[in-house]
């Protein structure tokens, strides 16, 4: 990928950053570190890999289904800029009547590929999806954003082992490894490791990858399997509340509220940020 792509894809991330803050401003409450981990993913799904086009109820559209559906402040403003709904709605966000919630709701929002929020469910549903897209033999993916916390949900490891048996080639989870959950990390928590090695058992394809490398989530997207009868899963390692140097890693930022000058201020943290 040539340096002006790979920037304007560094540009969509921290305009993701930038505009989640914007609109947790507007709520009043949020969930900024969720986002921030994921942002360079988003960028590279969105502005790169996925293949989508004007229409969002295209029927051979590639899908994201969100099932860490609290991150959906996050993707809001690619679906405006992308034209799927008015930007001003934006401004509007999760006030009453507003039809952008803190979790997405797919029947008000065009571009949100299934309602979530109640964690544990998105990998199955994705399945769902994916068999329904290889049955009518439309060449579109489904990808579906997992947190790495609700890998504790037993519905989870259903669908893991419904996915291999299935041969589900077409279903590419992401698992934002950021190793944090709101009670704390992951590991304390409920162990989740080893992950990779977890899902090769149940006979997924893994890949791992820094998830906030740019070039490398290219590269890896650009080289996923497309004949394969294996599902794909994707560990993609992660920095919670990456951006803002003082929200790395925080357990008090996974849901909070930056009021005015703090807000400002944290844009313009964001900015400066030394990016690798």
């Amino acid at each position: 990928m040539s340096s002006a792509n790979l920037d304007l894809l560094r540009e969509r991330a921290q305009w993701i950053r930038t505009e989640t803050v914007r609109l947790i401003e507007i709520a009043k409450s949020g969930h900024y570190t969720s986002v921030f981990s994921a942002a360079e993913i988003f960028s590279v799904l969105y502005y790169h890999t996925m293949q989508i086009n004007e229409d969002p109820q295209w029927p051979d559209r590639d899908r994201l289904i969100l099932s860490k559906g609290h991150c959906a402040v996050g993707v809001y403003p690619i679906l405006a800029d992308k034209g799927y709904f008015p930007e001003e709605w934006l401004d509007n966000y999760a006030r009453i009547g507003s039809p952008l919630g803190d979790h997405p709701d797919m029947k008000k929002v065009p571009g949100i590929d299934f309602s979530s929020g109640s964690l544990g469910h998105g990998l199955s549903i994705g399945l769902g999806m994916a068999l329904g897209l290889q049955t009518r033999k439309s060449p579109g993916r489904v990808f579906v954003l997992l947190g790495d916390g609700e890998l504790n949900e037993g519905q989870i490891w259903e669908a893991a082992q419904a996915a291999s048996h299935f041969r589900a080639g077409n279903l590419i989870g992401i698992i934002d490894r950021n190793g944090m959950g709101l009670d704390g990390m992951t590991e304390e928590t409920m162990r989740i490791e080893p992950l990779a090695d977890k899902w090769r058992a149940f006979g997924w394809q893994v890949h791992e990858v820094d998830g906030h490398d740019l070039q490398a989530l290219v590269d890896l997207f650009d080289n996923l399997p497309t004949a394969s009868d294996k599902p794909q899963m994707i560990v993609a390692h992660t920095i919670k509340g990456k951006g803002v140097s003082w929200m790395e890693n925080s357990r008090v930022w996974h849901l909070g509220y930056l009021a005015g000058v703090d807000a400002q201020q944290t844009i313009e943290d964001i900015k400066r940020y030394e990016w690798a």
